[in-house]
């Protein structure tokens, strides 16, 4: 069983049915692991990065599947064991939702949350709302940060680095954007981000 790896970032890509793989060396071997869009954004190319991992195994393929945290990677596990929950339907769930969420909206037995993402019927969200009942429990108290925030703010720090800005500049401007908008869009965070680094940021 793999479960982490802790290696040099290689290649980002979107592969079959726009999922997101990262390549990741460890001690030569490249491994394609299937992350969330959000991780992927994170990853850089060059840099090392640690990745939480579950290694599903079927008769034709061997699938790995990697998280930024312990807490997902539980999560996904979860997710798994629900009938008619395959592991990219599990990825997409996480994509769409951090475990905070993901335990209110199972807390609140709010179904339509699950039935926004690709892959999840009617009938599959409710069953993981029967299933993961009272299995979620800790996650709501150690996880506090909101879905659509955590998600905008990597998609706006990727797009502000990609224009040139310093990586911690852009971060306390996009920062100092969700304090007073937490529940900003990335296209209102990066215009309102560059409002606030103004032309003299890029280097």
């Amino acid at each position: 069983m793999i479960s982490s790896l802790r290696g040099t970032v290689l290649a980002v890509t979107t592969g079959i049915a726009g999922v997101q793989n990262a390549i990741v060396e460890v001690a030569g071997i490249g491994y394609s692991v299937a992350v969330t869009s959000q991780h992927a954004l994170a990853l850089r190319v060059g840099s090392e990065a640690l990745l939480h991992t579950a290694l599903i195994v079927r008769e034709d393929e061997l699938s790995l599947y990697g998280f930024a945290s312990r807490d997902e990677l539980e999560v996904f596990d979860l997710l798994r064991g629900v009938t008619g929950v395959g592991p990219k339907s599990a990825l997409g769930v996480l994509a769409a939702m951090p475990p905070a969420r993901i335990a209110s909206a199972v807390g609140a037995e709010d179904d339509a949350a699950f039935r926004k993402v690709s892959g999840i019927g009617p009938k599959t969200a409710k069953l993981i709302i029967v299933s993961l009942s009272g299995k979620l429990t800790g996650y709501a108290a150690s996880d506090a940060a909101p879905a659509r925030p955590s998600g905008a703010r990597v998609e706006a720090l990727a797009a502000l680095t990609s224009l040139g800005f310093p990586e911690r500049r852009a971060e306390e401007a996009i920062d100092d954007v969700l304090a007073d908008s937490p529940e900003a869009t990335v296209q209102s965070l990066v215009r309102l981000a560059l409002a606030g680094l103004g032309p003299a940021g890029v280097r």
